[in-house]
């Protein structure tokens, strides 16, 4: 018979045989969910990788497409319009298609594309400029040189030469056409860099207008007014380049108004010693661009113009004043309107360029405008001014006579006394004197004229037969 004690036992053993089975199972179910669990994370991460990187792929595909197509754009426009910008301000360069959406270092790269390329063209111009001033300048100073000895041998001839009225007529308008060939010869020298390629001796002011009138077509329409001391002068530094600042503008004057408009031109020296020039013309004025422009080529500043800026025909004239001004010192300005609704240019000369010339040693040419004569401001006689204070009215007097009284001694209270004026007389001045005419005089000066006008008339048509 069995003892009660064994089942129990053998029934607690496999109660803890279950229990450790039971815990068994509990640990490994425990460790399945963990690991389910990891691999669903994994799995989820690995999703999550996935998006991220066709995300990032879709975007770098993205951002190079933007990129191709503002490498496109810089290439199709803003490359081209850059090209424009160097020659003219006028042409704006495009920025980029999308600012918002390219990022800095996208800008950035693409901006010193348009830097670096803009170095390398303006070297380049610059390069090329340099060559073609060079050109220009030796053809030009070899023209120049040649056209000086033209003048010099037209000169001669007109000293020489008895001819025909017809013949001195044509051999003076060729001396006028090479006059017009040397100023744009020397013009185009100046732009290039020369120096104006003639030395003067001290010359009066108002022979260095004349002379720079008589080198343009219609300088019969200059009037030249002139208000300085005739023997005012400016230095033979100056002399020439100065000249060919006032031919331009002078003739900037003539080409922009009708050929029926006269060009005025004042000398004036002023209170500081200045001498200026005026050139007041009656043309259509310049718009504020222009003024802007002419300003800036006319300055001291203007160094570093190109031949290609110059326009289609380049336009020289503002260049070479301004070559001009920052090489001697004098100021030019061409901002201003002018009285008649045109342009008015000055040139002011100041004190350092300007000298004295002994008339009696180097009278100054026939050709010359004389200065004008200020008038004189009447004087009013003190007794008038006696009158005025005085107390009462002469009763001798009208009220619209202006005649001076004659004071008379101060009287017992200290205050003067006027006397009755005479009738209507006139102190202090002559009267005309009048020659009468000499008829044997007359007739033998008509006489003379007569002769001189027959013998000319019989010269000239012996000389046009022959």
């Amino acid at each position: 018979m069995t003892s009660p004690s064994e089942p129990a036992l053998a029934l607690g053993a496999v109660t803890v045989v279950m229990a450790v089975v039971a815990l068994l199972l509990a640990l490994s179910r425990r460790k399945q969910v963990r690991r389910c669990r990891e691999m669903d994370a994994a799995l989820k991460s690995a999703e999550a990788r996935k998006r991220y990187a066709e995300s990032r792929t879709q975007d770098l595909e993205a951002h190079e497409e933007r990129f191709r197509a503002e490498v496109g754009h810089l290439v199709s426009a803003r490359l081209p319009a850059l090209a424009l910008n160097l020659i003219s301000s006028h042409h704006p360069i495009p920025g980029l298609l999308q600012e918002k959406a390219a990022g800095p270092e996208d800008a950035e790269l693409l901006d010193s594309v348009l830097t670096r390329v803009s170095e390398i063209v303006l070297k380049e111009r610059r390069r090329v400029d340099a060559a073609a001033r060079a050109a220009l300048r030796g053809a030009s100073q070899d023209s120049q040189a040649l056209s000086y000895r033209l003048q010099s041998e037209l000169d001669g001839l007109q000293r020489e030469f008895t001819g025909s009225r017809h013949l001195t007529h044509r051999m003076l308008a060729a001396d006028h056409l090479n006059e017009q060939n040397l100023r744009l010869i020397q013009r185009t020298a100046i732009v290039c860099g020369a120096w104006p390629g003639h030395v003067r001796k001290d010359t009066y002011v108002a022979e260095i207008v004349t002379g720079a009138s008589s080198r343009l077509r219609g300088f019969d329409r200059i009037k030249i007014n002139s208000r300085i001391a005739t023997n005012v002068g400016i230095v033979g530094r100056a002399a020439e380049p100065i000249a060919v600042a006032c031919a331009e503008l002078m003739a900037n004057a003539l080409e922009h108004s009708r050929d029926d408009l006269a060009v005025d031109v004042s000398l004036i020296q002023t209170g500081n010693g200045n001498v200026s020039i005026t050139v007041d013309d009656a043309g259509k004025g310049m718009t504020a661009e222009a003024a802007a422009r002419g300003v800036r080529l006319v300055s001291a500043d203007s160094q570093d113009v190109m031949l290609t800026e110059l326009g289609d025909p380049p336009s020289q004239g503002f260049v070479a004043i301004g070559r001009l001004v920052a090489d001697y010192g004098f100021h030019v300005s061409v901002d201003n309107p002018s009285p008649y609704g045109g342009v008015r240019a000055v040139v002011t000369i100041p004190p350092n360029l300007l000298a004295s010339i002994d008339e009696e040693a180097e009278p100054p040419s026939a050709m010359a405008p004389q200065p004008a004569v200020a008038p004189k401001a009447e004087r009013r006689p003190a007794t008038v001014a006696a009158s005025v204070t005085g107390h009462g009215t002469d009763p001798g007097t009208e009220a619209g006579d202006e005649k001076p009284s004659t004071p008379a001694p101060d009287g017992a209270d200290g205050l003067p006394q006027r006397r009755r004026r005479g009738p209507a007389a006139t102190a202090g001045l002559a009267a005309p004197t009048y020659r009468a005419p000499d008829p044997e005089r007359s007739l033998k000066a008509w006489s003379e004229f007569q002769d001189g006008l027959d013998s000319g008339r019989t010269g000239s048509d012996s000389e046009e037969t022959q």
